[in-house]
């Protein structure tokens, strides 16, 4: 029996990373605030137990891993998938900044710390870290920053435990249709969770999806003078999700 965690599993990605991986045979711990979406998604995957976790708080995250480890005695995969987004101009308010660092940096770092030293203990295990294109290419202030910084993350912590028989791979999605974009003709969740199943079975370094928006990260790497006149004053704009 494979136990994996995912957070933010009460809708979008996380719900349809939870609904393949139940499908493939893990047993899944799902994680986020919202109690009833929890228990739906849990009785629609069958092997799977609800944790309603905040992951700001590190007591939640404590409680998280003793129920996960509770399920089968170790801990096989942490997919940390928790995120939020807000305001993406560099005015926007305190509590909008603390909040996406809390729940895109801070607790993935915790859960991090939390489960690699069970990890390393029974041998192996795989992480998966969901950061975005926008952790490539800086459109949404604060949420950019944050998943410019679990990039790096994730690049360190994959460093630090080669040979330990742990995987790290950090997913870059695009636009996805989450319910919270208003864009058409968007991807699904489904894409990611694809994603996620690959990485979680053989760990790589990073996986962009979809695969279009490689292009994008090149010229913003290559020629970002370019990038700065493309997208002049349209970061600010919009709200990121």
């Amino acid at each position: 029996m494979r136990v994996v965690i995912v957070t933010g599993a009460s809708s979008g990605i996380g719900r349809a990373t939870a609904v393949r991986l139940g499908r493939a045979g893990c047993t899944v711990v799902l994680a986020a605030r919202r109690a009833d979406e929890l228990r739906t998604a849990a009785e629609q995957i069958g092997t799977a137990v609800a944790v309603p976790t905040d992951v700001r708080d590190p007591a939640a995250i404590e409680a998280l891993i003793a129920r996960a480890l509770e399920v089968g005695g170790r801990i096989d995969g942490l997919v940390n998938n928790a995120g939020v987004g807000g305001d993406s101009s560099i005015l926007a308010a305190d509590d909008v900044v603390t909040q996406m660092i809390d729940v895109n940096l801070l607790a993935p770092i915790r859960l991090m710390r939390a489960v690699v030293p069970i990890m390393r203990e029974q041998g192996g295990g795989s992480i998966v870290n969901i950061g975005s294109v926008a952790g490539e290419i800086g459109l949404g202030g604060t949420y950019s920053a944050t998943k410019f910084a679990l990039r790096g993350m994730t690049d360190s912590v994959r460093r630090e435990l080669i040979g330990t028989g742990i995987g790290v791979t950090l997913i870059e999605p695009g636009f996805i249709d989450t319910g919270f974009n208003n864009r058409k003709n968007l991807p699904g969740p489904e894409i990611v969770a694809a994603a996620v199943e690959r990485a979680l079975r053989r760990p790589r370094r990073r996986m962009v999806v979809p695969v279009k928006y490689r292009a994008a990260m090149a010229v913003a790497n290559g020629l970002p003078f370019l990038t700065d006149r493309l997208y002049a004053g349209r970061a600010a704009r919009r709200p990121r999700a």
